[in-house]
Parts: structure tokens; sequence; C-alpha cells
């Protein structure tokens, strides 16, 4: 079949871009397609009962499906330039707000109104955590819940499929180039189309990696995140939460001079599992409705790690570390930061007496014996520096899940129109290497669907 457009991956960058194309220019045959489920089908198997750990599906419903990996991730759209990606680098900073605030007006559009948008101007918080050797980003963040950020999917959903063909349960293999622009193989098919877009997400980077050698597009390598997850009681962050709802916080350690910042606070939220390429890993969301409310805040925190020659290979690093911990844990390992600084793994009995109830069913154990020193080390410097804002984090029975690992595709190589080398190819989102966030990777979708209108 032939498309004017095929758009490779259906999370937030793939719906932004059927979107603004369907508005734009709704004479246009659009394709998208999609490894996992539609939204109404997502859903992860475990239920803490019969099956209490990751079974490694064949398609991970967190990680993949329609509305991608943010789907179920407490649907926070940070509007700002100052972290979650480098699309500014690319379009200007002016434009990437401009359409990041574009995208938060079409989610409240599509049932997130009412939902709160919370901002970083003006706060005390600032200058207290400047005074105690941290830096809190400037954003402002929308919080729409993993509920409601389901019901603003399946409503877009509903909207899109009258004018977009959907194939889900279908991963392409491979993009070959056409005289008249590209052919999309399937296991199933063969599809042409004049445009494409590329919006496979951080699960697709391996896929990404082999499209950018076959097509020899350069790349070059990322960072990788690695770190734990830390679960708390509520109350512990609560004047942070209350007023910031996500607050984004960087530590440079004394000892090695590493960077160590929060990432994805979830105030009474849940810790969950993911399965990224077979390895499982933790994370953590929150519900805007009261009722599905915990005691527990999360968050995670992580360690940036760059490498430069000769070892190029961020992602198979923090792999590597995340098998560790499966193969010692079974799978996500627990541990409580007084065991951690006593240098002995946790039990069931002293986490049970502990004043944190873990929202994860995971495997006590010791963390020292996956983590590296230098991220460990600074993991623990970061717990010791937060107390001093927000006391009660370095209490014992603090709990750490292990480990959280965010995996960045390698950086591709794209113009200011986020287009390859190749006309009307264009990588967006995750997968591109330079957007990490919902937001970031919305406003790169709504972008190239608007260069591409205008071809038109």
């Amino acid at each position: 079949m032939k498309y004017d457009v095929i758009i490779i991956g259906a999370g937030p960058g793939g719906i932004f871009s059927a979107y603004e194309l369907s508005l734009k220019k709704p004479e246009l045959k659009i394709a998208v397609f999609e490894a996992g489920n539609p939204l109404d089908k997502r859903k992860c198997p475990i239920d803490g009962k019969k099956v209490k750990t990751c079974i490694c599906c064949k398609t991970c419903s967190i990680m993949s499906g329609f509305g991608g990996a943010g789907a179920f991730s407490d649907g926070k759209y940070n509007i700002t330039n100052s972290f979650g990606g480098t699309l500014y680098e690319h379009i200007g900073k002016k434009t990437a707000l401009e359409l990041m605030k574009y995208v938060d007006d079409i989610n409240m559009q599509f049932g997130g109104e009412g939902t709160k948008l919370y901002s970083t101007a003006g706060t005390k918080f600032k200058k207290i955590c400047i005074e105690n050797k941290l830096n809190l980003l400037d954003a402002s963040v929308r919080h729409l819940g993993t509920d409601i950020n389901y019901i603003v999917l399946q409503n877009m959903y509903n909207k899109l499929e009258k004018q977009v063909d959907f194939f889900f349960n279908l991963p392409v293999s491979e993009i070959e180039i056409t005289q008249d622009g590209y052919k999309i193989i399937t296991q199933k098919a063969e599809y042409e189309c004049t445009n494409c877009i590329v919006s496979v997400g951080r699960s697709g980077s391996k896929w990404m990696e082999k499209v950018c050698k076959s097509l020899n597009i350069a790349t070059k390598s990322n960072r990788v995140d690695i770190g734990v997850r830390v679960e708390l009681p509520a109350v512990v962050f609560s004047h942070l939460t209350d007023e910031l709802y996500e607050s984004k916080i960087v530590y440079r350690t004394e000892k090695f001079e590493d960077n160590v910042r929060t990432f994805c606070m979830n105030p009474n939220g849940i810790v969950v599992n993911e399965n990224t390429n077979g390895i499982v890993t933790v994370n953590g969301h929150s519900y805007e409705d009261n009722d599905m409310k915990t005691e527990n805040t999360n968050f995670a925190l992580l360690v940036s790690k760059h490498f430069s020659e000769p070892f190029e290979d961020s992602n198979g690093y923090g792999e590597s570390i995340a098998r560790l911990s499966n193969m010692l844990g079974g799978g996500v390992i627990v541990q409580r930061f007084g065991d951690l600084v006593r240098g002995r793994r946790s039990n069931s009995k002293r986490i049970e007496e502990g004043l944190v109830t873990p929202t994860l069913q995971a495997t006590p154990g010791d963390l020292s014996l996956v983590l590296p020193k230098r991220i460990l080390d600074g993991i623990i410097e970061m717990i010791y520096a937060l107390d001093k804002i927000a006391p009660g984090t370095a209490n014992d029975d603090t709990l750490l899940y292990g480990v959280e690992v965010k995996f960045y595709n390698m950086e591709v190589e794209l113009d200011e129109k986020l287009e390859t080398k190749y006309q009307g190819l264009y990588i967006i989102g995750d997968g591109s290497g330079i957007t990490h966030s919902l937001s970031h990777a919305s406003a790169g979708g709504v972008f190239v669907a608007r260069e591409i209108a205008e071809k038109y």
C-alpha cells in the first residue's frame, strides 16, 4: 500500500505528528505502525497476587503500545528547555516552548481540563536549595496523572482512527530508500510512503541504531542514567510537592564532582516494574484521583555517565548493571537506606518492621553488589543533601529500589527540520537521542508534521 506519510511508533511524538497532519492536511493518507497493543489492550499482568513479578511478556504493555512508555508514567508534561532534551538546539528555544504550550492546550481539549499547572517561578525553594548546594531547575509542570493521561490518549485515538490507518502489534523490521520515497518492511507486508517519521522511543534504541547503520546515517554516543528509585512517606516531601509537584534538583558530588539528579517525582504514587529489551528495571507513577493515591512519594536518583573513546556503548553498560540486578534479585532489588550505609543486605523482616510500606513487591537485597561504587557513593551523598531541605529523606527506613536505568538512543545527525540527510525521512522523539520527555517528544511531532504539511 502507498501512503503520503508513514509514522513508525505510536508514542507521544508519533501521536502528535498524526494529529497535526490530520488537522492541517486531512486529505493526506497516513499510517501509524506500532509494535505494541492499542491503549485498551495495554495491561501489565502483574497483579501482586497470582503474578507478583515481571514475566517478560513478548510485548511489554508498560513500555510499548499506543501512548508509548509515557502512557503509564504519571502524565507529567514539563514545559521547559532546562531539561527533557535538546530539541531547542535544532528548532530554537522560543519555537520549542511555543510548541510545548500548544501540546498542553491540545491535552486540555482532549480531557485534561481542570488539572493543575505547577511552576517554579518565584518559589522560595530555589534559594533554600542553593543554600544547601542543590540546584532547582526552572519549569512549568502539567500533572495529568496516569488516569487522566489515559483519558486524553483514548480521546485522541478516537479522533485519529477516523483519519489514520493504525497497525498494532506490527513492528517494522527495515526501512529502505526507493525512487519516490521509502519502503517500510514488516513481517506481514511491505508499505511505501513519500515521507517517513520515525518515533520509536527509548525501547526502540537498538532498532534505531540498526536502521542508522543500514542507511549510513551518522550517530554519536549519548549518555546513560543509572541509579535507584527512592520511596519514603509522602509527608517528607509534601512541602515541595504541594507547591511544585515535581522538583528537578541537581547536586554535584564533593567526592567525584558527578551530577546526581532527581527524576520523575510521584507524590502519593506507586513504584512499578518495566521491561526494556528483556531487562526488568524500576519506575514510578501516580494518579490524579484521590482514591488511588498512596501514603508514599517516590522519585528516581540518577547519575549520568558519558563515555569517550574507546568505549561507546553507554546503553550496553547500563544493561549490564541492570542484568546483574536481575541475576541477584530475580528482578528488582529493594534495600533500606539504613542497611545500605551499614553495609548489610536488607531482609523481609526489617522492611516489614519499617515505617515505609513498599508499593512494589521486590527482592530484599544489597545494592552495593550491583551498582558501581562511584555511582552508589553519589546517590548516598545526594540523599544526605536532600535531607537538609526535606528532613527525613535519610531515615533508615527510606527504601531504595534498584536499578533504575534511563537508556538514551545514540544521538542521530539531524538538521534544523529534524530531517536526516535523506529528504522526507524524519527522526523524532526519544529514539532520536535529542528528546527525553513527553513534552519535547510531542512538540517535535508537531514541528515535523507542520514541515511536511508545508510541502503540500
